[in-house]
């Protein structure tokens, strides 16, 4: 068995992982990140190459180093198609917009974090974290090409996605970390890139549309006017899509995709869910994926993870330099997540589970009726203010969803609630128990009002 000794060990490199990566090592601490893939396949992702924020990154990457990966800078809006009711919802989308070739994009960013002299070892997969008497996480173990391999790091990041193995194995059980996690908050999802004769119409614009079965979506977001990424997903405590035949079926159905070519095609997990509650414990930070900082109703985390490997990575430099790695002395990455999106995610997924109390075609029909302005502000912020005016004319137009529109209007009503909580997020842990019983309490008050099941 090897065994090698690092100030900090990763595990993925993905956005997060190489963020936090740069930023340790700009600042001299020796690090190392831990890959499943070959050099090759690294940076190889399913995602739907849709970037918002793409004017604002860390800069221990800066965007100048990722920039040659943003294939397509003059989408500003998107579209949301709801067939059921003939109609095409133009949604303004507030801040820089792009789409990217995500596997390039994935390759600049390695890129980035090895001049920043960060150490990469590839085809080595995770298969336990250690942990010492105390709880506090010390390393990983892994296996390189079948050959027995042991991490010893101050700190260990979890960089590993959705439904991380290193949580599996981990002991959390006296910790603050968040375990309340079950598949029902994650979605699945398979994507494709086509290549297509002509350009597409709508080449500035992000298109989304509910599948026909299940609770699903479709999205088209074009990286050019002829490379389009399509793909699908659905919340995995639903019943099974046949991912690629419905994606197939409906490529089929649009004029503009004829004798599209498949160019590359992935799936993967993705996190519809609030961003962990506490994403730390001693000697251990979740980062990205990791720990649910991903928009709930877009999926969109790329800018989210590099924040969040900045500030692990950051508060990682403060605890090695203190000698304490205690959950107290990595608390501020908490606080730093939740008052930079934590907390509007967490209230953008009260529409999540507004959704799943009712039926589709009847919140189809509520969104046609609803103002564009006003579902981009709850998209994206994770509330709107709706004027008298506008109250009476999504009245008139949502004549027979009434009931429907006014648990609408009382369930944000209850997620601005939610809103101000997150902003009241503990400074350490001492006051996370009674913050977090209080949020409990407001998400009851969320399922009673909405009739949903609880979610957590």
């Amino acid at each position: 068995m090897t065994t090698f000794e690092y100030d900090v060990v990763i595990v993925g490199a993905g956005t997060a992982g190489c963020y936090a990566g740069a930023t340790l090592s700009d600042a001299g601490y020796d690090v190392v990140i831990v890959e499943r893939k070959d050099e090759e396949e690294a940076g190889h992702i399913a995602c739907g190459d849709a970037l918002k924020g793409a004017d604002n990154f860390p800069e221990s990457i800066p965007k100048s180093d990722i920039a040659d990966a943003f294939t397509n800078t003059e989408v500003d809006h998107g579209q949301f198609e709801i067939p059921q009711e003939d109609a095409v919802l133009d949604i303004p989308v507030p801040g820089e917009l792009a789409v990217i070739d995500r596997w390039e994009y994935g390759r600049l960013i390695i890129d980035g974090a090895e001049r920043a002299g960060v150490e990469f070892h590839y085809d080595t997969v995770v298969q336990d974290v250690m942990q010492d008497d105390d709880g506090r996480v010390h390393g990983v173990k892994a296996k390189h090409k079948g050959e027995p391999r042991t991490y010893e790091a101050t700190i260990t990041l979890d960089g590993a996605g959705s439904l991380s193995l290193l949580q599996d194995k981990a002991d959390f059980e006296d910790t603050t970390f968040d375990t309340n996690v079950r598949y029902s908050q994650f979605a699945s999802a398979y994507r494709e890139v086509i290549e297509v004769d002509e350009p597409v119409e709508w080449s500035d614009a992000l298109v989304f549309k509910p599948t026909k079965r299940s609770a699903g979506y479709l999205w088209y977001f074009p990286r050019t006017p002829t490379e389009i990424n399509v793909g699908l997903g659905f919340q995995m405590n639903e019943e099974p899509m046949q991912l690629v035949k419905d994606l197939r079926e409906d490529i089929s159905q649009r004029p503009e995709l004829k004798n599209a070519t498949v160019k590359d095609k992935l799936g993967a997990a993705l996190p519809t869910r609030r961003p962990y509650d506490s994403a730390v414990a001693p000697g251990y930070m979740a980062i990205g994926d990791s720990a649910a900082h991903v928009n709930p109703i877009s999926g969109g985390g790329i800018a989210g993870a590099a924040y969040a490997g900045q500030y692990a990575g950051e508060q990682a430099i403060q605890a090695i330099e203190e000698g304490d790695v205690s959950e107290s002395s990595l608390w501020r990455y908490n606080e730093r997540v939740m008052d930079h999106y934590g907390g509007r995610y967490a209230a953008l997924d009260i529409y999540n589970i507004f959704s799943t109390a009712y039926d589709l075609d009847d919140l189809l029909a509520l969104l046609a009726a609803m103002p564009a302005e006003k579902l981009s502000d709850a998209l994206y912020s994770g509330s709107a203010n709706v004027s008298l005016k506008l109250k009476l004319q999504v009245l008139y137009k949502s004549i027979g969803h009434w009931g429907t529109l006014k648990n609408l209007y009382d369930t944000k009503s209850l997620a601005d609630r939610l809103l101000d909580h997150y902003e009241t997020y503990p400074s350490s842990p001492d006051g996370f128990e009674s913050w977090r019983r209080e949020r409990d309490h407001i998400m009851d008050d969320i399922y009673t009002e909405t009739g949903a099941e609880p979610k957590y």
